[in-house]
Order: structure tokens, then C-alpha cells, then sequence
């Protein structure tokens, strides 16, 4: 069984079909690339396997579960977790912080013990705390983690998006355009951290991209769309010498 399987999938808003007959299959461990042109339809795809959108019509499921209809918190319960293409972070909230939030759904108390700071108030933060400086040493940001999250570097600042969603533990993590705004060095540095959740943390990552670089450097396979209808599935190589992507891309 595919870890996280579309078939069907279709997004339409009034007379406008965004996203036309998507399907997708992605195993663990796997690394699959979403590109096509702006506007093709690749965040609507994500919002809807995140539960931003309920599709008008098709199946989603991760780990076996249907997720249609479900809210994104439910399905980062099941193990959709995701990235935004505009980063939403807490910018006014420290380092520590943010990671601490993805943990919530661990924390063991009431809103009792949370108002009048009981033992096990304290307990739970302490744990939940060490866990997250754990989680940063991963990705070597431990030195910024009393930093609020606004004065970051950008690269920085993409890097502790990622980090949070990974903290969700998820089955398969999705990327939506994670290069975006970076200079080439940061690019590199993200090329690393991807290739480091891989071996680490063994989950599918789905990731959108307009850097072809990165996206042929670290995808095993990549399906390519057009206003909403996928015209080519493939290895990075099928999909340099695919006709209709480089029409796509180049024009005639």
C-alpha cells in the first residue's frame, strides 16, 4: 500500500477547474517532485492533501486513511505535515517556542494545571522543552533558540519551518517551494537538509519546486502539470527529454 495515494482528485471554484483528474502514488521513503509553470495548479494540489481545500470530487488517503473532508490539525494527527510557500512561522515568538508548539499534541495536562502552574505543568514544559533543544541540535540551531524567530536569517528562518513540521513526526512531509527567495548558498544548505531528513527521520517527502536544479539534483521521480492535468510522470532524466514538458517550459 502507497503511503499517500490520489486518485481522482479534482478542485473545482465556480466554472474554473483548477486541479483536473490528479493522481499520485508515493511509497515510504520516497522523494517525488511537483513542477509545472505558475499557476498550473501545485499549491491547490497540496492545500487539498492538507486539508486547506476539500476537493470537489476524488480520494486522498495517508497510511491507508481517507482524509478527505478532514481539518489540517487532523490530518497532521495521521501524518500529513507541510511547509508554505510564504513562510508562517511565530515570527514574535522565540526559536524554542516554535518547536514547542509542534509538540502540543503530547503535552499531558489540563487548563487547570496550565492556569495555576501545577507540578505536572511544569513537568510536561520541562519534557517538552528538552525535546525540542534535541530537535534543534538536529538541525544545528540550538544557539538560537531563545532568538525570536523574525530575526533569523531567511535561510534560517526556512530551515525552522521545516524543523516544526518534522517535529509533528509525520509519515510524509510536503514542501512547497522551500527554495523560494534563497541565495545559491542557501539553496545548497537546503539541498543538504532535505538529503539529511532522509536518512534520519525515513519518511516520503513531496516537494515543490521552481529551482530545476534542486529538483533534478535530489528527486527520484517528479510529475509535471499544466493548468491542472498532469502531462508527464518520470525520473529526473525522462522528464529533461519530455516534449511536452520542455513545450511547457520553453513553448513550441
Amino acid at each position: 500500500m502507497a503511503l499517500l495515494e490520489t486518485k481522482g482528485l479534482t478542485m473545482q471554484f465556480g466554472g474554473l477547474t483548477a486541479v483536473d483528474n490528479f493522481e499520485v502514488s508515493i511509497d515510504k521513503d520516497e522523494l517525488v517532485g511537483l513542477i509545472g509553470p505558475n499557476g498550473a495548479g501545485k499549491t491547490t494540489i497540496f492545500n487539498m492533501l492538507t486539508g486547506v481545500y476539500k476537493p470537489t470530487k476524488g480520494s486522498i488517503h495517508i497510511g491507508g486513511e481517507d482524509v478527505v473532508g478532514k481539518t489540517p490539525y487532523q490530518i497532521v494527527k495521521i501524518g500529513g505535515a507541510r511547509t508554505f510557500q510564504n513562510i508562517r512561522l511565530f515570527k514574535d515568538l522565540k526559536v524554542i517556542d516554535n518547536i514547542k508548539i509542534a509538540y502540543h499534541h503530547d503535552i499531558n495536562y489540563n487548563v487547570v494545571s496550565g492556569i495555576f502552574r501545577t507540578k505536572k505543568y511544569w513537568a510536561e514544559e520541562k519534557k517538552a522543552y528538552e525535546e525540542s533543544i534535541k530537535f534543534l541540535e538536529i538541525f544545528d540551531m540550538q544557539d538560537y533558540a531563545d532568538t525570536l524567530a523574525k530575526n533569523l536569517p531567511y535561510g534560517k528562518q526556512r530551515k525552522l519551518e521545516i524543523a516544526r513540521a518534522l517535529a509533528t513526526r509525520p509519515k510524509i512531509l510536503m514542501l512547497d517551494e522551500p527554495a523560494a527567495g534563497m541565495n545559491p548558498q542557501e539553496t545548497k544548505e537546503l539541498m543538504e537538509t532535505i538529503h539529511m531528513i532522509r536518512e534520519k527521520f525515513d519518511i516520503a517527502v513531496l516537494l515543490i519546486e521552481h529551482d530545476m536544479n534542486l529538483v533534478m539534483g535530489i528527486c527520484e521521480r517528479i510529475v509535471v502539470i499544466d493548468y491542472g492535468k498532469i502531462i508527464a510522470k518520470g525520473t529526473p532524466d525522462e522528464i529533461k527529454n519530455n516534449p511536452d514538458v520542455i513545450r511547457v517550459y520553453l513553448g513550441e
